[in-house]
């Protein structure tokens, strides 16, 4: 059995470290130089320590079981190169994660216990209660973690999963439960997965989307068109009337600095949409990510009474995006 050597930050299997990235996949790709995003997914804090030294991966005939220097194991379920992705799905002894593109950024995770990630994509499920009854897309589906959650909580959503590699979706199917996704619940919804680039007019569909949830990251960065001022307005007209937009905005290029302003993505929506948003940043624990949200600002309590407990404390740090 052939043995390699592989780098990576610590992991722990309840709540993974912020910026979670393998800083060298030797054993399956020509890796090029590691670079660490300045979008902040999960936090250090609470993290069982591991050793720094280098793993070991022993490579069987289907899944390359690792273990690190003081007995913890994980397994990396496949590793494969796609048109647009690295893509590498890990196995610990609680969880399932996605690491996509140069970077290994953890881009979905999925809990085999507690469903809750402890991260943004918690936020998305907040969207339901403030929107028209209608079909919520989502833009970047990635492995499926937004879609999850929300059907947990919404199962009579209709949800349009919005994913530009074809080969991550079917990985995704393979060992991320997205196909199970894709089975109609009890209460009638069910996720529609769509092989198709979200940024193209294509991605709408007729009367428009009750909501759209816009998670697109490539290299770890949010990508540039969500930088400009057109393409909000031009997903605006995607939407049915009263409908609303959620973006997970990543960090700022200074992580000490709590304002909107230090945040490219939301300043350009604020451009769009000078007195029709809404931004929060996430607690340092829980990634530091900022999020935007587009139409007036909810009643904070009552939008927080249709949620789950968990998510109530946050849901009442949205602010409307006034000048500092």
């Amino acid at each position: 059995m052939a043995s390699f050597s592989l780098h990576i930050q610590p992991i722990n299997t309840t709540q993974l470290p912020s910026s979670l990235s393998l800083q060298k996949f030797s054993c399956f790709f020509i890796s090029s130089t590691p670079f660490f995003s300045s979008k902040p997914i999960f936090s250090q804090s609470n993290t069982r320590k591991w050793s720094n030294h280098k793993d070991t991966c022993s490579v069987s005939s289907s899944v390359e079981e690792c273990n690190n220097e003081d007995g913890s194991e994980y397994k990396v379920l496949t590793a494969i190169r796609s048109s647009f992705n690295d893509i590498v799905i890990l196995e610990t002894a609680d969880s399932r994660m996605l690491l996509l593109d140069a970077t290994h950024n953890v881009h979905s995770i999925f809990n085999k216990g507690n469903k809750w990630t402890g991260s943004y994509w918690d936020q998305f499920v907040s969207l339901p209660p403030i929107v028209p009854k209608g079909p919520i897309a989502i833009f970047g589906l990635g492995g499926g973690t937004a879609a999850q959650l929300l059907l947990e909580v919404w199962p009579m959503l209709q949800l349009d999963g919005w994913e530009i590699d074809e080969i991550l979706v079917y990985k995704a199917r393979d060992y991320l439960g997205l196909a199970d996704l894709e089975n109609q619940t009890e209460a009638g919804g069910r996720l529609n997965v769509i092989v198709g680039d979200a940024l193209s007019s294509s991605a709408t569909i007729p009367g428009g989307y009750a909501g759209i949830i816009v998670d697109l990251f490539s290299e770890g960065q949010v990508l540039p068109q969500l930088q400009e001022v057109e393409y909000w307005l031009g997903l605006q007209q995607r939407l049915m009337p009263n409908g609303r937009i959620m973006i997970n905005c990543g960090g700022s290029v200074d992580e000490s600095v709590n304002t909107w302003e230090s945040n490219s993505t939301i300043c350009a929506l604020h451009e769009a949409f000078p007195s029709q948003l809404s931004w929060m940043k996430l607690p340092k624990d829980k990634g530091a990510n900022f999020l935007a949200l587009t139409g007036p600002l909810p009643d904070l309590t009552l939008w927080a009474d249709t949620l789950p407990e968990i998510l109530r404390l946050e849901v009442r740090r949205w602010r409307t995006c006034s000048p500092s």
